[in-house]
């Protein structure tokens, strides 16, 4: 219950990023439902972090925690995609239930359903407009990126005793005890966040995608460390530092004069080259997760992109190939470079939309 009222209000236009969802319900734990203002003030506290959404935020939560009519919220435009009927079971209408209707906690008949946010997160980037783009990428910068652990060569105290004996703290304990080792340390492998690495084209075929797949970048260089990420076009640029900034708007707005080839021609096997000798091999690639997204249309030689992808392969932990056209039906990777580059790939995913982002940064968070 108090995860669909926040997804309401987002419906609504509230901004509430997931945090604010999780400490809603850990205050719901601590002071319980049974009172009206308990609840309300728990909600204010968590979900209110703007003076101008008090307003509709008591209206959302007359009509959703008090089971007022929605028409006295819903009648000022505030979301018109979102539709909440409320029975409040004065009237024998049994046989006219469907199974869309769930009992409330009174056992009022509620139906609640919310289209606009999950039809967006499905809609194809390419089919998006001006506005839509911009709600998704406010989505993409609360996306969540769990770190990519991988094992350490180096040492870390443990307190179990099936790890490695740690002789130089057992001396030091038993200086304290006359020379006995009445107390034996263990140390075991410590683990450090595996580097994460994104391959962004570019090039004219992917303009329709590009700025969201740099959006989804630059979420995941704000919430782990050890990311980096390129543009490849007809050239190699690096965009790490750029992206560095916590406010996605500057980030875009220091990275994107930067890549100079930006909706021009395609060379991967050139980049990927260029790539593997100036960056992975040397040791940015080595252990690490590299994901290309692309649609695999080349204008150099496939072969080329054959062997490079090859050479990437050897070095990295998982390669992932991000694929914008995966999801059109009937598509088969026809295109030279991705057919040259899908033997040395560990994965191929789709990339089109808010959803399959998800589950990309899903995928790159499973080691």
């Amino acid at each position: 219950m108090a995860v669909a009222f926040c997804r309401m209000l987002r419906a609504a236009g509230l901004r509430l990023p997931p945090s604010s969802t999780i400490n809603f319900v850990q205050s719901l734990g601590l002071v319980g439902v049974e009172s009206r203002s308990s609840v309300y003030w728990a909600a204010r506290a968590t979900l209110v972090h703007r003076p101008e959404d008090l307003e509709l935020f008591d209206r959302i939560f007359a009509a959703f925690w008090e089971q007022e009519t929605w028409e006295t919220v819903a009648s000022e435009t505030i979301a018109q995609d979102v539709v909440l009927a409320l029975d409040l079971g004065d009237e024998d209408d049994d046989d006219d239930e469907s199974d869309d209707e769930a009992d409330g906690p009174d056992g009022d008949v509620q139906e609640v359903r919310f289209s606009s946010v999950e039809v967006l997160t499905e809609k194809d980037f390419a089919q998006c407009t001006d506005e839509e783009i911009v709600e998704l990428n406010r989505l993409m910068s609360a996306m969540r990126f769990t770190t990519h652990q991988r094992r350490s060569r180096r040492l870390t105290p443990t307190r179990s005793r099936t790890g490695r004996p740690d002789l130089r703290r057992t001396v030091k304990w038993a200086l304290r005890h006359q020379g006995e080792p009445v107390r034996r340390a263990f140390q075991q492998p410590s683990s450090r966040p595996r580097r994460l690495v994104f391959v962004l084209d570019v090039s004219g075929s992917m303009e329709a995608y590009a700025r969201a797949l740099i959006r989804f970048a630059h979420a995941a260089v704000s919430a782990r460390s050890r990311v980096e990420v390129f543009a490849l076009g007809t050239r190699l640029t690096r965009l790490t530092r750029y992206l560095n900034s916590r406010d996605p708007d500057r980030a875009m707005h220091e990275a994107l004069p930067k890549v100079k080839d930006w909706a021009g021609g395609t060379r991967l096997g050139d980049g990927v080259a260029e790539f593997n000798s100036e960056w992975a091999v040397r040791g940015m690639g080595r252990g690490a997760v590299v994901v290309v997204l692309s649609d695999g249309w080349d204008r150099g030689d496939p072969e080329l992109l054959g062997s490079e992808m090859q050479r990437l392969h050897r070095v990295t932990h998982e390669l992932i190939w991000v694929n914008p056209l995966k999801a059109t039906p009937g598509y088969a990777p026809l295109a030279a470079g991705m057919a040259a580059s899908l033997p040395h790939v560990d994965r191929f995913v789709e990339g089109h939309s808010y959803a399959s982002l998800e589950q990309l940064a899903n995928i790159i968070a499973v080691e």
